[in-house]
């Protein structure tokens, strides 16, 4: 037991939470990410009655990189993209060839996609902390982008990029919305977020050699978070071991 109240006593509280993670680490086996939520809980009730968080170190996490699509995964929801409508066809490409945050996406205009007559180029105007990027068009998204803009409404009041049934720009929702339909469609439904396109571009850039500092410029990442495409993914790592000789 304890000496001491838990609520009161600052040794008596961090020793309490030390406990508490060893129950949960020893006893009822939760994984290193569970136990680190339950922590990071009762860290928010000291907080709430007064006495501060608690001095109990968070349990180490796998380093394991970026979720992303496997080749099957990739080759069905690409399948489905090229089925689906002009505008969400161009929608689905971005997030996957060009790698943009679903903010991103929504806040493209027109004008930040630079054609040319062999090339591409598309300027993210909107990123994580207001960086400007520049970013190749890739010739699948390249074809994409040319089939909706002679497609699109001719707004003259709305610039956007990406417009709804009622010629506005469409929201960060309605774009998380349809990614995910595509998604669904394709068999893709555990663990799927739209951000799921973005590190499937970086773990492919890895994959095909590309440097950490070209990765990061494309995806508008510093370098230490670009990095995390080099650490093995849980296929590489079921892989490694699949790989393993079998004796005969």
């Amino acid at each position: 037991m304890l000496d001491g109240d838990p609520i009161a006593d600052p040794v008596a509280r961090d020793w309490a939470a030390r406990d508490y993670r060893a129950h949960l680490m020893t006893v009822a086996k939760r994984s290193p990410q569970t136990v680190n939520a339950h922590l990071t809980a009762v860290d928010d009730f000291n907080r709430r009655v007064g006495v501060g968080p608690a001095a109990a170190k968070r349990t180490d996490l796998p380093q394991l990189a970026p979720r992303a699509l496997d080749d099957r995964a990739q080759t069905r929801f690409l399948r489905e993209a090229e089925r689906a409508s002009a505008r969400d066809s161009a929608i689905a490409y971005t997030g996957f060839y060009a790698g943009l945050r679903i903010a991103e996406l929504a806040a493209l205009d027109v004008d930040d996609v630079h054609l040319s007559a062999r090339k591409g180029t598309l300027i993210v105007r909107y990123g994580k902390g207001g960086r400007y990027r520049s970013v190749p068009i890739h010739p699948q998204l390249r074809t994409a982008l040319e089939t909706w803009l002679a497609q699109r409404a001719a707004e003259a009041n709305e610039v956007a990029l990406f417009v709804n049934a009622r010629g506005r720009r469409l929201t960060t929702r309605g774009i998380y919305d349809l990614l995910i339909a595509l998604a669904d469609a394709a068999g893709i439904r555990e663990d799927f977020t739209p951000h799921v396109l973005r590190h499937t571009l970086g773990t492919n850039l890895r994959r095909q050699g590309e440097d950490i500092v070209v990765i990061a410029e494309l995806l508008g990442h510093s370098i230490e978070t670009a990095r995390r495409y080099t650490l093995p993914s849980e296929d590489d790592r079921r892989a490694a071991i699949e790989g393993l000789p079998v004796d005969q």
